[in-house]
């Protein structure tokens, strides 16, 4: 049994394909499914049900990943171990929200990269639902995201911070209209969303449904950045996180709209799966975006 085997292994296991774990590990289809037969025909047991191009594990192929996973977590710790001295150089790949990655990442990168700037940095935005996804198929070192408090048993949450997702307009469009009202009394309002599978935008859904109300957006686009110059230039509301709008609040570009009834709860988090060995490369990560947020 070789360690490329555990890999080859793990990889097919947590992407349930073998042609998705030569992707990533740069094999041929056909070296994934030697090297399965040959694991399998040495353990003496089916690690795998194959079910069309997909790939499940049976019992055995569960107890075995777990066991897998210790062994490669130890060879990455007794690597990690050995280099402890010297500069930090690990490549490093954070997955993270449009809107994070646009309104909090460059501060911390810019401290980060003025401590360890030998660490190669990859930053891959998308979804939620994606980044879970990605984490728990080990193509992400960690994820830096903004959601409801999340738990999972196979991650390790690493930071937790509360943060406002508020209504939010041009002062000039507004006014001096009030700033405390009725979800139904800005229905009739232009409204530039975040797409639908964003998570507060799916909260606010879910509030406009109790309230019995819906809303046709006037525009939907994932980028928080181009929504806020749109209210900026054309007046309307949006919903957004506060760290995205406080800077033009701060100018007094932009004003918040308080909604009675809405309570959402959003916290900025910071997870990495269990089965990973922590480097040294994301312990320093972790301190410098818990110290920056914090």
């Amino acid at each position: 049994m070789e360690l490329r085997q555990l890999k080859t292994f793990v990889a097919a296991a947590q992407l349930e394909s073998f042609s998705g774990a030569a992707q990533r590990l740069g094999y041929s289809q056909s070296a994934v499914t030697v090297q399965m037969r040959l694991l399998e025909d040495e353990l003496g047991v089916r690690l795998f049900d194959r079910l069309g191009k997909r790939v499940a594990l049976t019992a055995q192929g569960e107890h075995f990943l777990r066991q897998s996973q210790k062994i490669l977590m130890e060879v990455n710790e007794a690597k990690e171990l050995a280099s402890q001295e010297g500069e930090l150089r690990n490549p490093l790949h954070i997955g993270t929200l449009e809107s994070l990655c646009c309104a909090k990442l460059p501060q911390v990168l810019r401290y980060f990269r003025a401590h360890h700037p030998a660490v190669p940095i990859k930053i891959t935005t998308a979804e939620p639902a994606r980044l879970y996804e990605m984490l728990d198929q080990n193509l992400l070192d960690l994820i830096y995201l903004l959601d409801r408090a999340r738990f999972n048993t196979d991650w390790e949450k690493v930071m937790e911070k509360k943060e406002p997702v508020v209504f939010v307009t041009s002062a000039s469009y507004w006014g001096e209209r009030p700033r405390r009202l009725h979800m139904k009394e800005l229905a009739g309002e232009p409204f530039f969303l975040t797409e639908k599978h964003e998570n507060y935008r799916r909260e606010l859904d879910a509030f406009l449904e109790t309230q019995s109300l819906a809303l046709t957006p006037a525009l939907e686009i994932g980028s928080t950045d181009f929504i806020i110059r749109q209210i900026k230039e054309n007046g309307g509301i949006s919903y957004l996180p506060y760290f995205a709008v406080a800077e033009g609040i701060g100018k007094g570009e932009l004003t918040v709209l308080e909604v009675e009834g809405l309570q959402v709860e959003m916290y900025q988090q910071v997870f990495y799966h269990k089965s990973r060995w922590r480097t040294r490369e994301m312990e320093a990560f972790i301190e410098v975006v818990s110290s920056v947020v914090g």
